[in-house]
């Protein structure tokens, strides 16, 4: 901390709370950059040092983030204070990144009785530690599928951030922003918070009752009661799907009506967007996980290999076994 800040602590006699953030590769900036700046607006605005804060990594070198930069920590791996709060902060390709280093010493503060938390897409690791078992937590929408099918004993949400006792998770992007207000509200109050959010020209602060993603009408730019009740059931329905008949029957309407709803505002079949969202989905589990191709099929609703690899290829010109080949190759460069 720089001298001033110092000297704030020793005129005021507070004791400011630690935040130790721990830069896995290839980490999201904003998900750091959003929460260390909450801290230092804070300070800014008690004028005092309520928040302190240091930056290690798994390594005593400079740690790149998803846009390639590379940043200086602090230092590596440590035993930390019993009163520090833990920030992992993940971001693309986090299961490569996931070392057993840092797991074990995940699991090692964690029995220490540390809060820890993860931005983005480290509510990954913090599960693949055992952090998570019984735990609500949530993480970015294009991970939720892989998250689901590796880790069924967590209450996985769709929540912008999540808070489950001493365990913290967020969704990416900006909502660790709204991690950091709701914590800072409750370390300190509403008013600090909100002068916070102020400073960052953050209008529209999010609760855990917020869902991360946009309503489906906002998605596709249409706003049909019942095209979004059909595409919502689509969504929920991915590895058994539903018949045009029964989706149409459940949206009060004829497979007929239901066909033309699909032409005029999304100019494909109800059977070939349903057919474009399992993809989309075998995609990210083939991208996330270690699912077989096989697995991965039969999680999206593929009644055999041959006839996903057909479709797969007809949609993104290469079969899910290139796929998931050229990817890992992509990776250790």
């Amino acid at each position: 901390m720089q001298d001033g800040a110092n000297r704030a602590r020793t005129q005021t006699g507070i004791v400011p709370r630690r935040f130790v953030f721990v830069l896995m590769d290839r980490f999201t900036l904003l998900s750091f950059a959003s929460a260390l700046e909450c801290l230092r607006i804070a300070n800014r605005m008690a004028e005092a040092t309520l928040y302190e804060w240091t930056i290690i990594g798994d390594s005593e070198d400079a740690v790149p983030c998803s846009a390639g930069s590379r940043f200086q920590i602090d230092g590596g791996l440590c035993e930390l204070s019993r009163d520090d709060t833990v920030l992992l902060c993940g971001g693309v390709d986090v299961h490569q990144h996931t070392t057993k280093r840092l797991l074990s010493w995940l699991r090692r503060e964690a029995r220490r009785g540390l809060p820890i938390g993860g931005l983005c897409t480290a509510s990954y690791t913090m599960a693949k530690a055992g952090l998570l078992d019984g735990k609500r937590a949530t993480i970015h929408w294009e991970n939720h599928d892989s998250f689901l099918e590796e880790f069924d004993e967590v209450d996985l949400t769709k929540s912008v951030f999540t808070v489950d006792g001493n365990r913290m998770t967020t969704a990416g992007g900006t909502s660790s922003i709204d991690l950091m207000l709701h914590l800072i509200a409750e370390h300190h109050d509403e008013k600090l918070a909100n002068a916070v959010a102020d400073q960052l020209i953050y209008s529209s602060i999010r609760t855990d009752q917020d869902t991360q993603r946009l309503s489906v009408p906002t998605r596709i730019g249409v706003r049909h009661p019942k095209l979004s009740q059909v595409i919502q059931m689509m969504e929920a329905n991915i590895e058994e799907p539903i018949s045009p008949s029964i989706l149409a029957r459940d949206a009060g309407m004829s497979t007929r009506q239901l066909e033309r709803l699909f032409r005029r505002y999304l100019s494909r079949s109800p059977k070939r967007y349903y057919m474009e969202l399992r993809l989309q989905k075998a995609r990210n589990l083939l991208m996330q996980t270690d699912m077989t191709v096989i697995n991965v099929a039969l999680a999206c609703g593929f009644s055999s290999p041959s006839h996903f690899s057909k479709c797969y290829r007809a949609h993104y010109q290469t079969t899910p076994y290139r796929e998931r080949g050229s990817h890992s190759s992509r990776l250790s460069v």
